[in-house]
């Protein structure tokens, strides 16, 4: 059949890097007749050729020309490297030493051996001399450049490695499951290194050997071709941060990290990231399923109309959202160089036809009746002890008595006559340990003669084993409710206190019954079990974990089962009597094919060796050979590796009997090189070379495959030598290029008797591949499983392919099944094998496979770091692509420098031979990762961890900059040719209008009383001291909610005039000095404002340093003290005593203080006059606030403006004397000031005070005020809410029983100058609304530095009431994320992807007038356009206070003009970015409503990658990123973004943190993270208005004042 594929030949190419295999899921043979040769080259190379392939291959070779023989030339491009060495029984063609044992061996041999290891156990299972060579050859152009990445730091106390007992090294043997963990070992040895040969030995067939030549090793010495030259490492980290932030990524080449010199990674460029088709949303969008044939009879109108009526009332989603990853990601061009199948179409390749025997049963069944009843003696089963001696032996009579009974009771004796609780048909768990295969085979066949179906699983060991859920899932789907047992097994199983087998996480309730001989019940003399002839009825259920970790049950029917055995039985040539050695579980897979079923078809005398015996005795299943005289072993690779550690014990073991050693993992190309060690070593035992099968098999399709044996003497199997490069492009190619980027693969025989087996494209429609093209194996036969046991789903997919030719017609009307195996057809109809679907990465559209990774990871030396059995591999989605994940445990003595130094070498080592980049490399203690029930990684498991932050690392690299290569092109801003008034005329036309608002009008004031009250706020206060003196201005509350001091107008009039008089005596003060007031919250303050009103001097309210914490708040009180070059201090006595401490000295000159007054005890004095200023022009006061970017500013604010601000909130609150409003603020700047200290005397209103820090000691005293006093308005600040939302919002029933009552308040308004905080404010309201809050109540305010108040929501009654409405609400819209980074609105509906929430900042305040400009044009912006923030208003602040009066920045700010458009306006610019919206809502006068959204600070704002990113956007992300993220902050440095993360969890989290928080920053901004810093809570600086201070955060991590806990640079 091969012969009419034979111009088809599999070409070669490359892939990874090094000699590392990368995919297993690639290899390729071949070997042609002489005859092709000549045509093949001629016509295959001559396209390639034409492709500029000899350019590139000569390029890439270049340095290797001296030391190929001269040969070589372009006609020798395709060639199969096979040594034609023969091995005589004393010659070893391995010369390398075999490494030591992983335990059970003491042998001297491996003492001797150990002295020479550098350090770990040197676990033969991954080994491969070859390989490490090639990693090492790769590592070495490293060397020079020493590491200079910085290093992550860690705190000391973190991560303390746990007690040694819980740390007892894993055993390094445990991958056993880990299906591959040996297969790895010397898998590249084989034959990696032979030399290059001409075409002359192309026809010559390979003796099943290896090797290691000494021209291979010198090639390898001299280093490997310099196709990927790694860049410099460059210690100057701030180059590396500007080298990430600026490089431009083109082609796929990932940026180059490590240093500012040009990029010439060649082979990185050529290998393209698959090209996207249609996205899902797309696909959706249109509505079309491919392969759905449209009617055409139905005529067009009809049909339109009919699909109208089936179109639901609303869009769906995909129809509002599309995916838009097509213009987010950067696609890069397919590489011309990419190689392509170009075989012609694969022929289906039959087996031989199944052979018919006369005496074969007509079911499994009826085989064991007639031996239990003719050979009852004949032994059935040996099992062994711990020891490895024989324990039991179960003949055949016994076997057949005893499952009689068994059948006999689970029919007969589990329940009543009329109710019984199984019948024929039903499934059941068999739950019984490897080490006691007896009990399984009585159970097993039990429930064959009892026609139940078994369902065997593994024993759980606890509540929480690993995957114990999708056993839940499995049980759950095949319907099982009852466990079959052996009474050991069952005593061993986690009971509750009382006794009771405890409920496994995800099982269905289940019944247990112990299978022991003494519970059965001896048949009565009618009974007879039901025997019959074989049907499609399930005989047994084998499970089946999937990719993602689900476990399915394979149902295998009855008819099938018996085909299959019969199939092994004809292909393996199984005969009566003889004896079988099975090393494999007998539960699942081959042991149970082999082991249970075809043995007993075939009176075969098994000897089951255990898992633990062999961890125990390693060569336990040699002996048995040797003392049995076994025909047949059934083994995996882990077994020949371990046999062979151990042989030295054993001289006179004779392995001759052996016609079949069937290795049952063979299929894994790293299983090469342990077949080659074993038969080395054993071939001086008897062991012949011919007798190696390797066989490849599947859940789904049963025995795929199984090479016979051949004969004596015949040339054995050639083997086939890849290109790692074609492979990852799913082509078949010879090596040719670069000796260590090849991988060599064995073949798996035959196809089995009486099936068909096809190859198909693993992705897509089932379309048949290319002769030199990997696929996936299909197979029809009878002899497979046939369904995925009560998944009809799922099934169809798996069990019912209907393979289809290049033009989409199905090539025949049969099913095939899946069998999740990757190969192609070889010379002769061989099949090979590369790997498995689900060990398949397929990262950039290039395959890569697990164990080729696992295996260069592994062969970085030297493995003091890890265990060798103890790693995963797996790739997570982010960002559009796979990633690769690699999670290890690290050994408890290794040291933080050895971890990282072995890390950064697997990097590089898997960079340079796979050309993948690792996204993240995670060491975690050891025992921690999740086991399978027989010791492998639980793979899913560790994955389930890491995406949801359980695997508590203790270290970890991440890199994203090097292999996230498909991120959106950096935004080119382009300048603007279109001048505003263009743009207005543009908006115009297009019917947009300006984006402004105005609140209303101001009115004018007719009385003089009132003007004189009304200009200056001094002459109000005395006004209300003679008018009303007893009214209550101010009630200040302590953390009980009990007044401790309060203030009427007369009272409040006269402390100020005893300050006044202090001034004028003690100060020394002349009109117009500053004086700074340093006072606690309280009435004090109050009192000295109104004081240096009343001298004529300027007041300067300033925060009290903290007395625990000098060092940092005293600092910037000394800084606007000698900023506002005050003239004198007004204090409290206990502060002048701290300002005076020997603590303040520390921090500050304490000598250089201005005058300090103490205000406490003043003597009763009236000041000889009260100073009235000439103009309302002339400076009230100055605020003086630190900004979030840390920027100290003054300004000034008139008397005039004090007053239309205070007359503008009057009547946008609706402020009176009778009204009342808490006030839970800080007073020292801003609009937090103005409301505690001027509000009430302009106004007349009562204000209770309560200091923030009150609610510090007792919470609920803000809301119990509100409560107790009835209020309807309240003021606070977003710190204050935080406070009660996260303490608090647990105990709204305790409140409620202390009859705390919120129905009373109308408006709670949140006081910031930032963008409103909607999801805080949405949880205040709900958690409050038990206690009666209105969801209308919350609000905001908005104002800024150039002016103070600008919007401000309360809900007035007068000037609504006709309309039976408090006021429009606040709107809310939903923005797009990506097109506000570009500074533009686009809203879309709620819930759409990348869409943020934005809440109106307040109504615009009476007298205000904004407007949307173009900060760069200074042009006027159309509605919904995002713009600066500029404001027009008569209570603006008039400019900055500087100490030099920086005039121009004063005038930028405050008085500016429009370019276009109202040019005589003064306008004053907020520095906010923000957009206006009209809404449908009507406004006081019945106009439409004009919403201000304010969106953040422009000097907040970051800019990377050329676009705009709000910091609060990206903090939002991060704090959802992980349940322990208590607070997060970002900022850039050196053009890095920096993630800082306050961690509420434990420190053990501190790790899990890091991928997290770089994946959600990747997935949802399109940024890569440059440093994550977990930090302590608390640790993130908050001003009072509970704003965060990024930029003090960014300084004290540059100054190293953090402490962090751990911080991770991402490479």
């Amino acid at each position: 059949m091969f012969a009419a594929q034979a111009d088809c030949v599999f070409l070669g190419s490359q892939l990874s890097g090094l000699c590392l295999a990368p995919v297993a899921l690639q290899q390729t043979l071949v070997v042609v007749g002489v005859l092709n040769v000549v045509v093949l080259l001629s016509s295959l190379l001559g396209d390639i050729t034409q492709k500029g392939y000899e350019k590139k291959r000569a390029k890439l070779l270049a340095s290797y020309i001296p030391h190929l023989p001269s040969k070589i030339n372009s006609s020798s491009a395709f060639y199969l490297a096979l040594p034609d060495v023969q091995l005589s029984p004393g010659h070893s063609a391995d010369p390398s030493p075999s490494p030591e044992a992983p335990g059970p061996s003491t042998s001297s041999a491996s003492r001797h051996h150990r002295a020479h290891r550098s350090g770990g156990a040197r676990d033969e299972r991954y080994r491969s001399d070859i390989h490490t060579e090639a990693v090492q050859a790769a590592l070495a152009k490293h060397k020079e450049e020493k590491m200079a990445l910085p290093m992550p730091t860690k705190r000391r106390s973190a991560f303390v490695q746990s007690p040694i007992d819980t740390c007892t090294p894993p055993d390094t043997s445990s991958a056993s499951e880990d299906e591959g963990s040996l297969r790895r070992k010397a898998a590249l040895s084989a034959v990696l290194a032979q030399n290059l040969q001409s075409p002359d030995y192309w026809i010559n067939r390979s003796v099943q050997s290896s090797s290691t030549s000494s021209s291979a090793s010198s090639t390898l010495s001299h280093g490997e071709p310099k196709t990927q030259p790694q860049p410099q490492l460059q210690p100057a980290i701030s180059l590396l941060a500007d080298v990430l932030a600026h490089t431009r990524i083109e082609n796929s080449v990932p940026p180059d990290v490590t240093s500012s010199t040009p990029q010439e990674r060649g082979s990185r460029v050529d290998l393209p990231p698959a090209v996207r088709g249609m996205s899902r949303g797309q696909m959706a969008f249109l509505g079309v399923c491919p392969g759905v044939p449209v009617n055409s009879r139905v005529s067009t109108k009809i049909q339109q109309l009919l699909n109208t009526l089936k179109r639901p009332k609303r869009p769906p989603l995909s129809e509002f959202f599309l995916d838009d990853s097509e213009e987010i990601v950067e696609v890069p061009q397919p590489d011309p160089n990419t190689p392509k199948p170009e075989g012609r179409q694969i022929i289906p390749v039959k087996g031989e036809p199944l052979g018919v025997v006369s005496n074969w049963p007509p079911a499994l069944q009826a085989a064991l009746a007639r031996w239990g009843a003719t050979q009852a003696k004949s032994p059935a089963l040996t099992a062994l002890d711990i020891t490895g001696k024989p324990l039991y032996t179960l003949t055949y009579g016994k076997l057949w008595s005893r499952s009689l009974k068994l059948a006999y009771t689970l029919l007969n004796k589990l329940g009543t006559k009329t109710e019984p609780v199984l019948q024929p048909g039903d499934r059941v768990a068999l739950v019984y340990p490897n080490s006691d295969p007896g009990m399984f085979w009585v159970a097993f066949y039990g429930c064959l003669l009892a026609e139940v179906i078994p369902v065997p699983i593994e024993v759980p060991l606890s509540r929480q084993d690993a995957g114990s859920q999708q056993i839940g899932f499995l049980l759950g789907s095949c319907g099982v409710s009852l466990a079959l047992t052996s009474e050991v097994c069952l005593k061993g199983l986690p009971k509750t206190p009382n006794g009771e087998i405890i409920q496994f996480k995800g099982w269905p309730r289940m019944k247990w019954v112990v299978t022991d001989t003494k519970y059965l019940t001896k048949p009565s003399k009618d009974w007879q079990p039901h025997i019959p002839t074989a049907n499609t009825d399930t005989a047994y259920i084998e499970y089946k974990a999937t990719k993602e970790g689900t476990v399915m049950g394979v149902a295998v029917s009855k008819i099938s089962m018996l085909t299959h055995c019969q199939a092994l039985t004809q292909a393996c040539n199984y005969c009566e009597g003889e004896t079988l050695v099975n090393v494999l579980d007998c539960k699942k897979d081959m042991g149970l094919w082999h082991g249970v079923l075809t043995s007993v078809m075939n009176r075969i005398h098994t000897i089951a060796v255990p898992y633990a015996v062999m961890k125990a005795c390693p060569m336990s299943w040699v002996q048995r050979v040797h003392v049995h005289k076994a025909r047949v072993a059934l083994v995996k690779c882990r077994d020949l590796h371990w046999a062979m550690m151990a042989h030295k014990d054993q001289r006179d073991i004779n392995l001759s009997s052996i016609r079949m050693l069937i290795v049952a993992d063979g299929a894994n190309p790293w299983s090469v090189s342990s077949c080659d060690a074993f038969l080395n070593v054993f071939q001086s035992h008897g062991l012949k070379p011919e007798v190696i099968c390797p066989c490849a098999t599947s859940p789904e399709a049963l025995t795929v495959a199984i090479r016979r044996p051949g004969a004596r003497g015949a040339p054995l199997p050639a083997r086939a030598i890849l290109s790692m490069g074609g492979l990852s492009h799913g082509v078949i190619r010879v090596n040719t290029e670069d000796k260590n980027s090849a991988l060599t693969v064995q073949d798996v025989g035959h196809i089995m008797p009486g099936a068909l087996m096809c190859i198909v494209k693993p992705d897509g429609p089932p379309q048949l591949c290319k002769t030199d093209e990997i696929g996936e194996i299909v197979i029809n036969s009878r002899a497979g499983g046939t369904m995925y046991y009560g998944l009809p789903g799922v099934t169809k997919n798996t069990f019912e392919v209907i393979p289809v030719n290049q033009a989409g017609a199905p090539i025949a009307e049969i099913p095939f099944s899946r069998t999740g195996l990757l190969g192609f057809v070889g010379p002769g109809s061989l099949v090979f094998v590369v790997g498995k679907i689900e060990g398949l990465l397929t990262v950039s559209g290039r395959r890569h496979n697990a164990d080729d990774l696992v295996a260069t990871a592994l062969a970085v030396e030297p493995v003091k770091t890890v265990y060798r059995g103890r790693i995963a591999v797996f790739s997570v989605t982010v960002f559009y692509d796979e990633r690769i994940v690699i999670v290890a445990e690290q050994r408890p003595d290794a040291s933080e420098e050895d971890s990282f130094q072995w890390m950064s070498r697997v990097l590089q080592a898997i960079d340079s031979i796979h050309q993948v980049g690792l996204y993240c490399l995670a060491l975690v203690p050891a025992n921690t990762l999740p086991k399978t029930p027989l010791g492998g990684i639980h793979i899913c498991e560790t994955k389930q961890n890491f995406l949801e932050g359980n695997l508590h690392p203790c270290n970890i690299l991440m890199c994203p900059h090097t292999c996230v290569t498909n991120m959106p092109k950096p935004r080119q801003k382009q300048p603007v040719d279109v001048g505003p008034a263009s743009m207005l005329v543009g908006n115009l036309v297009a019917g947009k209008r300006i984006a402004q608002a105005t609140g209303r009008e101001l009115g004018v004031v007719e009385d003089q009383d009132l003007i004189r009250k009304h200009q200056f706020l001094s002459e109000a206060l005395q006004w209300r001291a003679q008018t009303d003196p007893d009214h209550v201005l101010y009630v200040l509350l302590n953390a009980k909610g009990v007044a401790v001091c309060t203030a009427t107008c007369a009272q409040l009039h006269k402390r100020a005039e005893k300050i006044t008089a202090t001034l004028m005596e003690r100060g020394g003060l002349n009109t117009g000095d500053n004086v700074v007031l340093l006072y606690p919250p309280g009435i004090d303050l109050i009192a000295a404002f109104y004081g240096c009103l009343y001298a004529g001097v300027i007041p300067v309210t300033v925060r009290p340093p903290h007395p625990q914490n000098l060092a940092a708040t005293l600092p910037t009180v000394r800084m606007i003290i000698d900023v506002s070059k005050a003239a004198c201090i007004l204090t409290t006595q206990p502060l002048m005593r701290i300002l005076r401490s020997r603590e303040a000295a520390a921090s500050v000159n304490v000598k250089t203080w201005p005058t300090i007054i103490d205000t406490d005890d003043l003597p009763r004095k009236r000041p000889p006059h009260i100073y009235k200023p000439p103009t309302a022009e002339m400076l009230a006061y100055l605020d003086f606030s630190v900004s979030t970017t840390g920027m100290l500013t003054g300004v000034k604010m008139s008397h005039a403006a004090v007053s239309t601000l205070c007359r503008s909130i009057k009547l946008q609150c609706e402020l009176y004397s009778s009204r009342q409003i808490a006030i839970c603020l800080d007073p020292y700047c801003g609009l937090g000031f103005v409301l505690w200290c001027l509000s009430s005397v302009y106004s007349g209103h009562q204000s209770i005070l309560i200091p923030p820090l009150e609610l510090e000691s007792s919470l609920p005293v803000w809301l119990s005020t509100l409560s107790q006093y009835k209020i309807r308005d309240t003021f606070c600040s977003y710190s204050v809410m935080e406070l009660c939302t996260k303490g608090l919002g647990t105990q709204t029933e305790m409140l409620k029983a202390r009859g705390l009552n919120l129905s009373c308040v109308r408006s709670c308004v949140v006081v910031a100058e930032e963008r409103p905080r909607l999801a805080l404010t949405q949880s205040f309201s709900k958690l409050f609304k038990d206690l009666g809050l209105s969801p209308r109540a919350v609000s905001t305010a908005f104002g800024s530095r150039v002016n103070l108040a600008i919007g401000l929501q309360t809900f007035l009654l007068s000037l609504w009431a006709k309309q039976g409405t408090a006021g429009p609400d606040p709107s809310t819209v939903y923005v797009d994320m990506k097109s506000l980074r570009h500074d533009r609105v686009r809203l879309v509906e709620r819930g759409a992807p990348q869409s943020l929430p934005l809440m109106e900042s307040g109504t615009i305040l009476p007298g205000v007038r904004v407007i949307i400009v173009n900060p760069e044009t200074r042009g006027p912006l159309g509605d919904s356009h995002l713009g600066e923030i500029w404001v027009n208003s008569p209570h603006s602040a008039s400019g900055y206070y500087t100490i030099y009066g920086e005039e121009s920045l004063q005038a930028d700010h405050f008085n500016t003009r429009l370019s276009f458009g109202e040019p005589h306006t003064l306008w004053a610019r907020t520095g906010y970015l923000g957009f206006i919206k009209r809404t449908d809502l009507l406004d006081a006068s019945g106009d439409r409503h004009d919403a201000l959204f304010v969106v953040g600070s422009l000097d907040e704002t970051l800019e990377l990658r050329g676009l705009r990113y709000h910091p609060i956007d990206i903090e939002t992300s991060v704090s959802r990123a992980h349940r322990s993220i208590a607070e997060s902050a970002v900022f850039t440095w050196t053009n890095l973004l920096v993630v800082v993360a306050e961690l509420s969890g434990s420190e053990q989290e501190a790790l899990d943190l890091v991928p997290l928080v770089t994946n959600v920053v990747l997935e949802e901004h399109h940024l890569i993270v440059g440093v994550v810093v977990i930090v302590d809570p608390g640790v993130i600086p908050i001003n009072s208005r509970g704003e965060k201070q990024r930029m003090h955060l960014r300084d004290s991590f540059l100054a190293d004042q953090l402490d962090p806990i751990y911080v991770a640079y991402n490479m």
